[in-house]
């Protein structure tokens, strides 16, 4: 199993570190705008893994050594303004980037699954699909992956009950339009009620990724381990669900949009798209939310006249 990273700065570095300790792969390549950085991230981790059971092949390489791979990680992006206040603003400057990378990548690797982290994952991811020619089942966005994550640690520790056993959804965009999936939460069986408590846990999981970068300048742990979970699910053929962004094609009508839904991770991408029954109040906070998407990607994706 071959793993590239493209983008190697906190976010890459970090998933590198974690897919070393984890042990996913035979191979990684790491691929930075500053080569000397990479090469640098490569030898650390290569100086670590003889202290692990499981050895990789850990080197630094060009875009061009990607060949092959059976997984490649989108974590590049522009610079980020200290005062970001809405990821939508890396827009423009990461589908340019992703213009010039994606046709490489795909022509080097075609048999790839992408894992899109870079943001605005949901924009990127369907950048990704339109520059890669790829089925839509090979591009994988993080999505509201860690903010679902972030939810439900919330409502664990109200519960008394473990996290993986909370079933809660936040749906949608990654972003100011995303919505707690109430209607379907449950533990045990158990139907989970919205309560203003968990409203403000849902307002404290949008905000937990701002909140990171206001004290910290960056984000990298949290968001390494949930694309971990998505790169286990590959490796392994777990058949995982977990709500990532992905391409609708028509769910309640909402079609040409990636957002997140919940989906099953395979060793062969995406295999299915779950399409749970929302409430009123939710599928009209879905609808905005592709709409919000929708407005984006005809703005940066535009093709010039």
């Amino acid at each position: 199993m071959k793993i590239s990273i493209v983008g190697v700065g906190r976010v890459g570095s970090t998933l590198a570190y974690t897919i070393l300790m984890k042990g996913l792969g035979d191979e990684m390549v790491l691929i930075g705008r500053t080569p000397e950085v990479a090469k640098g991230e490569a030898y650390d981790l290569q100086h670590a893994q003889p202290l692990l059971a499981k050895q990789m092949r850990i080197r630094q390489g060009s875009i061009e050594d990607a060949e092959a791979s059976d997984i490649v990680v989108l974590a590049a992006s522009v610079p980020t303004n200290p005062k970001m206040s809405s990821r939508m603003e890396l827009s423009q400057g990461n589908a340019e980037l992703f213009r010039e990378l994606i046709p490489i990548i795909a022509a080097a690797s075609p048999q790839a699954i992408l894992v899109i982290v870079s943001n605005p994952v949901d924009v990127l991811t369907y950048a990704a699909i339109q520059f890669s020619g790829f089925p839509s089942t090979r591009v994988i966005g993080t999505g509201t992956l860690i903010d679902s994550a972030r939810y439900r640690s919330m409502l664990s520790s109200e519960l008394s009950i473990h996290p993986d056993d909370v079933r809660a959804y936040i749906l949608g965009e990654h972003g100011e339009t995303q919505f707690p999936a109430m209607s379907i939460a449950q533990a045990g069986g158990v139907k989970l009620l919205e309560t203003e408590t968990r409203r403000k846990f849902f307002e404290e999981a949008v905000d937990a990724g701002f909140m990171v970068f206001r004290h910290k300048g960056f984000t990298n742990f949290a968001i390494s381990l949930a694309t971990c979970t998505i790169i286990e699910a590959i490796v392994f053929d777990t058949c995982r669900t977990m709500p990532v962004s992905t391409l609708l094609c028509d769910y309640y009508g909402i079609r040409d949009v990636c957002m997140s839904l919940p989906v099953v991770v395979g060793r062969a991408g995406i295999t299915r798209v779950l399409q749970p029954t929302l409430n009123d109040s939710e599928m009209a906070a879905l609808k905005e939310s592709a709409q919000a998407i929708r407005r984006e990607i005809d703005s940066v994706l535009r093709v010039p006249g």
